[in-house]
């Protein structure tokens, strides 16, 4: 599995406050989205989310995102390693993503930028 990067995941009350700090700070422009009620900013190494409290309480518990070459190398490296997937590989905005448990419990969420 090749690890490309890793990116910070942060809930906000004010997402366009936040968007504005988090643009400034990194010089680029925030990419916006919503899922499942979320909104969603990726500026640089930066996940901003904003949303529902239910909704939110479930992602704080996604340590990072990990940013990988192909999601499904990801899936047979951690299984073969002991990890557990307890959701995907299943498309997002820009590519695919699964969210694996580690054996010592550190939840991490695995994504690529293939189309699937």
């Amino acid at each position: 599995m090749e690890i490309l990067g890793t990116t910070l995941r942060i809930c906000v009350d004010d997402l366009d406050a936040s968007v504005a700090f988090y643009e400034r700070l990194t010089g680029g422009p925030a990419l916006r989205f919503e899922r499942g009620g979320v909104r969603v900013a990726a500026v640089g190494c930066f996940l901003l989310m904003s949303g529902p409290e239910p909704e939110l309480e479930v992602l704080r518990k996604v340590s990072a995102t990990i940013a990988v070459a192909d999601v499904d190398a990801a899936h047979a490296a951690l299984t073969a390693v002991g990890a557990k997937v307890l959701a995907g590989p299943v498309p997002t905005p820009v590519g695919r993503n699964l969210i694996a448990v580690h054996p010592d419990g550190s939840v991490f969420e695995y994504a690529d930028r293939r189309a699937g």
